[in-house]
């Protein structure tokens, strides 16, 4: 059975269609920044609404070619915040042909698990971390999460709350740090981690900027140790807007909010005590096209 998952995300929007077999048969995403200013304003922007509900359209064509037989959407952190989250879902099922499922956090962190893990990147016990745009998860468990937590802090929040300037000034860049240790200071696993992956679109990001390689190079297994992290942390940091999307290995539609988000990575490893984490491209977006399965 082909199946097929949309994530509705803080920054991103993706789409996930997978043969009988579980292989790809489309895997893509769009930068819509559908969560920028949701933290001050409570509301979704007029034009990020627009370009979501483009790309909605676009993947409904995808999965109407494909031929999936079952579809599941999900919607995450910047649609559970916002007040017009009904009038949203409302239009978007209308161009998706079916409702997006608002997920809480525990479940968008057991769906990263999930989907996390079915890449085979190491032994158990594992510790999974996705960051997103609007919240960061970590799952730790051996056969199944024995410990999720969702907390709200992510590329794009960070970016909103703490981060207005490019190059950012010494002061603002000890608030983002600050703003994210405080927020994860509630994180507290229950053992020790045999494998750490780091999931989502900054992780892998962070990996092609480390490594300098092209920002559509496969990255699925590579370590990605803490030290690099900092040390883009400082470079992004010093560079404006316009000179981050000028980096060959970034997508230029990330440069806003990928030092945000480089921050929370780094703020995330310190808290759960990893000097390197595993980056995969299974995600959340695997979670979801094998939970259909399981519906």
């Amino acid at each position: 059975m082909i199946r097929a998952a949309v994530d509705i995300g803080t920054n991103t929007v993706r789409l996930l269609v997978v043969d009988g077999e579980g292989r790809d048969l489309e895997r893509s995403y769009v930068v819509t920044g559908l969560g920028r200013g949701v933290d001050a304003s409570g509301t979704f922007r007029a034009d990020s609404v627009a370009h979501t509900l483009d790309v909605l359209g676009e993947y409904r064509e995808t999965i109407h070619r494909l031929g999936a037989a079952a579809t599941r959407a999900v919607a995450t952190s910047a649609t559970r915040d916002v007040s017009d989250g009904e009038t949203f879902l409302d239009a978007a099922e209308r161009v998706l042909g079916l409702r997006p499922e608002v997920i809480s956090g525990q479940e968008e962190a057991t769906l990263s698990f999930l989907g996390g893990v079915s890449g085979g990147l190491g032994a158990p016990p594992t510790l999974v971390i996705d960051v997103g745009g609007g919240s960061t998860e970590f799952v730790y468990g051996a056969e199944a999460p024995e410990y999720a937590t969702s907390i709200d802090i992510g590329s794009v929040r960070l970016t909103d709350r703490r981060l207005p300037d490019r190059p950012v000034v010494d002061d603002q860049l000890t608030a983002a740090r600050t703003q994210a240790d405080t927020d994860f200071s509630a994180v507290v696993l229950p053992g020790s981690v045999g494998t750490a992956i780091g999931v989502g679109g900054t992780f892998t990001s962070l990996a092609t900027l480390a490594m300098d390689l092209p920002r559509d190079a496969r990255v699925h297994g590579t370590r990605l140790p803490s030290e690099d992290v900092t040390t883009l942390v400082g470079v992004l940091a010093g560079m404006t807007i316009a000179e981050t999307e000028k980096l060959s290995a970034l997508d230029p539609a990330r440069a806003p909010v990928i030092l945000g988000g480089a921050i929370v990575v780094e703020r995330a490893m310190v808290i759960a005590g990893l000097d390197a984490i595993a980056v995969t491209e299974h995600d959340l977006l695997d979670g979801i096209v094998l939970s259909i399965s399981d519906r």
